[in-house]
């Protein structure tokens, strides 16, 4: 897509040297609207920015380019590699992909920051005293979008968590709390339950905080960590988390300190960065002028804290505070309470606009310092890694007896390797399963060696030709592996 420069009618008061070109996604629905009466106050506020558009989200999807973004974009991002951008709609169904996951995870944007404060005693709460932050991993996970549907009735969708991923966001978010003066970081988790991949995530954050000995670590199961979250969150200060669940916490986080309109994000990357709202489109109101542009204006205050221009920054916060403290409300947070006012998109961002240069009286909110940088220090490459086992998977649409499936596969395989156990959705149905077990037509069939010890991967083709011969669907394989002795795969019952 072509890219068309926005002229800052403002700018001409801005020395040379102090501007920077950042590139523009106004997004869909309200974003043009509460992008446009933002880069209204950078250009009051002289803050030297100035922006290259692209075109990206409902009109280029509607083009039939299903990522949402044209190749000649990614050419301006890299020459421009700070984006500021609108809420995207991304079309339901036809392949279409959420252009959010796209740019994160094609740039690398490992790490998302949600600052979520509640601004006591202005904006209505339950939870005064608030003031945290969500750093959420932001390219792994389940967020990967690798998911099939391997049988008529069973779909399943991979959770990828790696070393150099975790080991990085987690580094991340400790230099983050360093940089920012915060104390505690909180890691929510669900390890009782995925021991492997949460497993790895919580072990890394422990090993990783031994080298940050002034800031408090803790894990915390992620059910428990949002119901504390929902309902005491002054207990926090940061919390760090995988993919599915930080994008959960952090909505949480929005709506406990007061509305999702009101909290800003930054995507953080080691080349490129991106800025925006948390929350979406909202179509249903675009064009009135009662959208609340303060999430984006909060993300443009992180953006020029990054970029450099921390006094740029505070000006414009402060003026934001200074408006909310002087009552000013848009309708999603307007209470009809006494000495505030209901004004629209338009109206909210002049009364910003009036109060750039002065101080709130009541209202702080921290700089949000950017992180030093930092290197990668852990490796499992040194782990003996050997290969002692075999799942694989079988659609069994009839006849899904796990005592005659069982006893026929082991006398067709028993050669090659042992059939130790057959599971049906996790659940252990042979040898010696329960009679009460649901079972879909979706089989995991675990292979050894007879004899223990390590295997070949001749022995699993030989398997799967023996299987194929009989007529036994396999629709999926996942190689059993040991790293220095240590199970890499989940045990089933009595392993």
């Amino acid at each position: 897509m072509p890219t068309k420069t926005l002229e800052n009618p403002n700018q001409s008061n801005t020395d040379e040297k102090d501007k920077v070109v950042v590139t523009l996604i106004e997004g869909d629905g309200i974003g043009p609207e509460i992008i446009g009466q933002t880069i209204r106050i950078l250009d009051y506020a002289k803050s030297g920015i100035q922006f290259e558009k692209i075109e990206a989200g409902s009109s280029v999807y509607l083009s039939g380019i299903l990522s949402g973004i044209g190749e000649n974009a990614w050419d301006t991002i890299r020459q421009y590699p700070t984006i500021l951008k609108g809420p995207i709609t991304t079309p339901r169904g036809k392949g279409y992909k959420s252009l959010n996951v796209t740019i994160r995870k094609t740039l690398g944007l490992y790490a998302n920051v949600r600052p979520a404060k509640t601004y006591d005693p202005f904006i209505k709460t339950n939870h005064y005293g608030t003031d945290i932050v969500i750093i959420r991993e932001n390219e792994e996970d389940t967020y990967a979008g690798i998911e099939h549907r391997q049988t008529r009735e069973v779909t399943q969708c991979l959770k990828l968590i790696t070393v150099p991923g975790t080991e990085k966001i987690v580094r991340y978010a400790f230099e983050f709390a360093r940089s920012n003066g915060r104390k505690k970081i909180t890691c929510m988790v669900k390890d009782n339950i995925m021991k492997i991949t949460d497993g790895m995530f919580a072990n890394i954050f422990l090993t990783i905080a031994k080298e940050y000995p002034e800031i408090e670590a803790e894990s915390m199961i992620i059910d428990i960590g949002a119901a504390l979250l929902a309902n005491r969150p002054q207990k926090f200060d940061v919390i760090l988390a995988p993919n599915l669940y930080g994008d959960i916490l952090s909505d949480i986080a929005a709506e406990v300190t007061g509305s999702v309109g009101m909290c800003g994000s930054a995507n953080i990357g080691d080349m490129v960065s991106m800025f925006e709202a948390v929350h979406g489109s909202a179509p249903d109101i675009a064009g009135k002028n009662i959208a609340n542009p303060t999430a984006v204006i909060k993300a443009t205050v992180m953006m020029l804290t990054h970029l450099g221009k921390p006094g740029k920054a505070k000006l414009i916060r402060n003026a934001v505070l200074k408006t909310l403290e002087d009552g000013y409300r848009t309708a999603d947070i307007y209470q009809n309470e006494k000495n505030t006012i209901l004004v629209g998109t338009k109206e909210y961002a002049d009364a910003i606009i009036d109060r750039l240069g002065k101080d709130p009286n009541v209202l702080t909110a921290s700089e949000l310092v950017k992180p030093k940088s930092f290197q990668l220090s852990l490796s499992n490459q040194k782990e003996k890694k050997e290969l002692v086992g075999v799942d694989v998977f079988l659609d069994i649409p009839n006849n899904r007896n796990p005592d005659v499936l069982g006893k026929n596969i082991e006398s067709i395989a028993e050669q090659f390797l042992h059939l130790k156990m057959i599971t049906n959705r996790g659940v252990k149905v042979y040898p010696k399963g329960q009679k009460e077990t649901f079972l879909t037509d979706h089989f995991r069939c675990r292979f050894v060696s007879p004899t223990g010890g390590k295997i070949q991967h001749k022995d699993i083709t030989a398997v799967l030709t023996i299987l194929e011969a009989k007529g036994y669907d396999f629709i999926k394989t996942e190689n059993l592996y040991e790293f220095d002795g240590v199970p890499g795969y989940s045990l089933g019952q009595g392993e």
